[in-house]
């Protein structure tokens, strides 16, 4: 039998996993739901300081009252509950058999609470709070600020904001203090997919060398998805139990690691075979020229998508499938170019943009780069970038392109800022075509800011070209190598060149291979 301690997470109780507890416990196993001091109805006292150790102790007190029963112990954290989730377990780590990270960040040493808030804005105002406690969300707007609430049905949402409390500011702004002797126990991510986050993604992730997420892929380490928003004790309390009793199985997904013998997806081969163009590397932007032709030329800037860690080798700029871009479209007559710009967290996309204008200002700038056709190339989480320019496009600016690209603000990532919401900003697009390569098997949440965007552009009579790739996952190229896929990179490149004025040099570009 197994011992399931439920933590509940920011403004919520115990309350919220009554469902789920039961449901666990039709199954056989045992579930203590954690009444949290300050946020549970039972233990909100009149004065005193509440801080995350606070929690830790009312965490490791239900641990110790369990007493030694040698029955297995899960610990379960939704959200900010998982920080007084792991740091009893750190107390209390011969006890634990299994951490459960439910939709939720992963806490580090010495780092508060606040610092997993992801919409930098309430990030910011929760650390400015002048109080004692950050009152709870009012409304279900101001709920979908902190966490999707799809599939959560009206009446549970309601209960939701009637049930919610103050957060006390303390277990947001108190360092989680880790000795380390939590490490060794296995964990289980289960990640709700209708908040932004999924297998594939983390996947992704860990791939392009994030040393935060390489211990992800130790085989102690196990995922699940649930196609829900962020409170799946309220939406799907059902398929969360039968989820919470797999992981206490030691089921779930493995991931690969990142030094596997196969080379993750990002550095396998393009998929088309293209003639090399000579290449320059002029500060963060690599020159690919075409063949001998009458200067000047159009251009064409790609820019890639993230975030990607800083310390990240080969950076975006060497990855095969940007260079295999840059190739084409050097072949089909245009001066390409790839920028590696600083879209290293969620929080960079401000100085990101101003990377890439600076990239596109020098790349117009150079002789041999006709100023007045040129094109930007967006791709994956480098689509919210393509927004400014969207919303006031220069005379210049002939094609706007973007693949697999993430064009509105994802559930989870925090990114609130109109600037860089696509979906928005393409009503302000006037004629500017747009390329958009769209694939068949993208994840949920980034297919959602892909359909809005082309219901806005539709609504407002947007030019936008769909390529479609029906059977192409996110990264299509270097996961999926074929032919489906080589017809795709075709066409929009040879879209892309079109709206250039080069529709009669494509003949440099490879119709095979």
């Amino acid at each position: 039998m197994t011992i399931f301690v439920l933590v509940p997470g920011m403004f919520t109780g115990a309350h919220v996993w009554q469902e789920t507890a039961d449901r666990l416990t039709a199954a056989g196993a045992v579930a203590h739901a954690v009444r949290l001091t300050g946020l549970d109805a039972a233990l909100r006292p009149a004065g005193g300081d509440i801080d995350l150790e606070t929690h830790i102790a009312d965490v490791v007190e239900v641990i110790d009252n369990l007493g030694r029963t040698g029955r297995k112990l899960v610990l379960v954290g939704h959200d900010y509950g998982i920080h007084p989730a792991l740091g009893a377990a750190d107390r209390r780590a011969g006890r634990v058999d299994r951490i459960v990270y439910l939709d939720s960040g992963m806490p580090r040493n010495g780092v508060p609470a606040v610092a997993a808030v992801p919409d930098r804005s309430l990030r910011d105002r929760t650390a400015a709070t002048d109080g004692e406690a950050l009152p709870p969300p009012a409304t279900p707007e101001d709920w979908r600020r902190w966490g999707s609430t799809e599939g959560v049905p009206g009446p549970a949402l309601d209960r939701l904001t009637a049930m919610a409390a103050p957060q006390p500011m303390g277990t947001l702004l108190q360092p989680l203090r880790l000795t380390g002797a939590v490490d060794p126990v296995p964990a289980t991510g289960i990640l709700c997919t209708a908040n932004g986050a999924s297998i594939e993604m983390v996947q992704m992730m860990v791939d392009r060398g994030d040393p935060t997420l390489r211990e992800l892929a130790d085989a102690r380490v196990a995922f699940f998805e649930l196609p829900t928003g962020h409170w799946p004790m309220l939406s799907v309390p059902a398929e969360l139990a039968d989820v919470l009793l797999r992981a206490a199985a030691g089921e779930g997904h493995r991931l690969a690691p990142a030094d596997a013998s196969e080379p993750p997806a990002h550095l396998r081969p393009f998929p088309l075979e293209v003639p090399e163009a000579p290449r320059e590397r002029h500060g963060n932007v690599d020159l690919y020229l075409p063949p001998a032709a009458e200067a000047p030329r159009p251009a064409v800037l790609f820019v890639h998508g993230g975030p990607v860690p800083a310390d990240a080798r080969p950076t975006p700029r060497d990855w095969p499938t940007l260079r295999g871009y840059a190739h084409c479209a050097a072949a089909g007559g245009a001066v390409a170019a790839v920028v590696d710009h600083r879209l290293h967290t969620l929080d960079d996309y401000e100085r990101a943009a101003a990377d890439v204008a600076a990239a596109m200002e020098q790349v117009r700038a150079d002789p041999r780069v006709d100023a007045d056709r040129a094109a930007l190339w967006f791709f994956s989480g480098g689509g919210p970038i393509s927004a400014p320019w969207l919303d006031a496009p220069p005379p210049w600016l002939r094609c706007l392109a973007a693949t697999y690209p993430v064009l509105g603000p994802l559930p989870g990532w925090g990114l609130t800022d109109r600037r860089f919401d696509p979906a928005r900003a393409v009503a302000h697009a006037g004629g500017l075509p747009v390329v958009l390569t769209r694939v068949g098997l993208e994840t949920p949440a980034i297919a959602a800011t892909v359909e809005g965007f082309l219901a806005s552009a539709k609504e407002c009579g947007a030019d936008v070209d769909v390529v479609d790739v029906p059977h192409g996952h996110h990264a299509f190229e270097t996961v999926d190598p074929t032919d489906e896929s080589r017809d795709a990179v075709r066409r929009a490149i040879r879209a892309v060149l079109d709206r250039l004025g080069l529709s009669d040099t494509h003949q440099g570009f490879p119709t095979t291979g």
